[in-house]
């Protein structure tokens, strides 16, 4: 789920993550799996065609390039299936934050083709969904602790990482329709 998009503010093109209500668990999970699922080919489909120049543009003022965010992604879901591995085979770890903006600044995030990312998370994606779809009631309210945001459950991550994928496609396609390309 996600509030409403800000005219104002390019950092949440889709809005900002809001945890779905309890009524529509099912439903809202189903979606979330989806959307995992599509993730790899909508990001693939945003970024398809663009030439250096533009995958070196970024998405808004103060932002990432798009070679850095297609980069970042990859980074993020892979931590992301790391700790569901994690929340379903220990009682409540506590995971390692890492630090997304010095990733995002790392030499490679420049130079290293999005292609490599891009093709890191499709089968990626595909275990991830493999495993959700494998689970029953009670690994979703499995769960990690994260040292900064407290206890994150199965349901709860999933959502969010439902939401990340949109989110970044989103700036992706925002920054292609601003620029007409």
């Amino acid at each position: 789920m996600h509030s409403p998009a800000s005219e104002t503010d390019p950092r949440y093109p889709i809005g900002r993550y809001v945890p779905s209500p309890a009524a529509n668990v099912v439903e809202d999970r189903l979606r979330a799996v989806q959307a995992i699922a599509d993730l790899p080919r909508h990001l693939s489909a945003a970024l398809a065609g663009l030439d250096a120049s533009q995958l070196g543009t970024p998405y808004r003022e103060g932002g990432w390039t798009l070679h850095q965010l297609a980069h970042h992604v990859a980074d993020s879901h892979m931590n992301a299936y790391v700790r569901l591995h994690l929340a379903l085979t220990e009682d409540w770890p506590t995971i390692k934050p890492y630090h997304e903006g010095l990733w995002a600044e790392l030499p490679y995030t420049r130079s290293v083709p999005v292609d490599v990312s891009l093709s890191l998370l499709a089968p990626l994606h595909l275990r991830w969904v493999a495993l959700l779809e494998s689970l029953d009631e009670a690994a979703w309210l499995r769960g990690y602790v994260h040292p900064e945001n407290g206890r994150t459950t199965v349901e709860s991550m999933t959502g969010l990482y439902s939401w990340h994928g949109r989110h970044h496609t989103a700036h992706v396609l925002g920054l292609r329709s601003r620029m007409g390309w």
